[in-house]
């Protein structure tokens, strides 16, 4: 096994490894840790749900708003024409076209972008990416709302911090939360944002316990574990 690093052992040895906190303090002690690296860490939270993803009827997906962001700039492309594709440009979108943006990604394989958004009428088109686009998580799709007419708010809406989750293999859904730097409290008010989605769409289908596990980590620091009854009984 490799040998921690000394900021990761002083990070570890200020968390109580073994207790499940609520979601303020989970945050706090993360934060009060100190970076187990020399930069901006990025937070994550991994959620383990008592969901059989190989069950269409329990595929949790979906999408959210974080009231903080993610603190990472997102590039934001649209396939679109006409007015539409003036109103991406005015609403902040970094690359706009049609054909000859589906040929860019096609022949070179140009992939400098974090979020695809398409107007339903480019769908015929942009359908030919799909062997490029979908394994990478970047096709456009209507479930999450970035294969719409209204460009313009989908491009402020993912530039202001909203972000897709989708539950793995392994039933577990994953989604960055924010930075190291942002504090204890906007790091809780993300997580309680996400939280509290994932628990607005959990299947009829999911019986038992649906929140079965929750932790939050820095890129290279311990996790902390937060207690899922917390977050069931409203009080996270």
């Amino acid at each position: 096994m490799a040998k921690q690093g000394k900021r990761y052992r002083e990070a570890a040895g200020k968390i109580e490894r073994e207790r499940r906190y609520p979601v303020d303090s989970a945050l706090g002690a993360l934060v009060d840790a100190g970076g187990a690296a020399k930069f901006d860490e990025s937070v994550e939270i991994a959620v383990r749900l008592g969901v059989d993803p190989r069950q269409a009827d329990q595929n949790v997906r979906g999408t959210v708003v974080l009231p903080h962001g993610t603190g990472k700039s997102i590039r934001v492309i649209v396939f679109a024409k006409g007015d539409k594709a003036r109103e991406a440009e005015e609403a902040g979108a970094d690359v706009v076209g049609a054909e000859d943006l589906v040929k860019k990604i096609q022949e070179e394989q140009w992939l400098e972008f974090d979020t695809a958004i398409a107007t339903p009428d480019l769908m015929g088109q942009v359908g030919r990416l799909g062997k490029v686009l979908g394994p990478r998580g970047l096709m456009p799709n209507p479930k999450v709302g970035t294969v719409t007419f209204d460009v313009a708010k989908a491009v402020r809406e993912v530039k202001a911090g909203k972000v897709e989750f989708r539950v793995d293999k392994a039933g577990i859904v994953h989604v960055a939360v924010g930075k190291r730097s942002f504090g204890a409290d906007r790091l809780t008010e993300n997580v309680r944002a996400l939280l509290a989605t994932l628990v607005r769409v959990k299947p009829a289908a999911s019986k038992g316990q649906y929140l079965q596990s929750i932790a939050v980590s820095t890129t290279m620091g311990p996790s902390v574990r937060i207690d899922p009854l917390d977050v069931r009984t409203g009080t996270a």
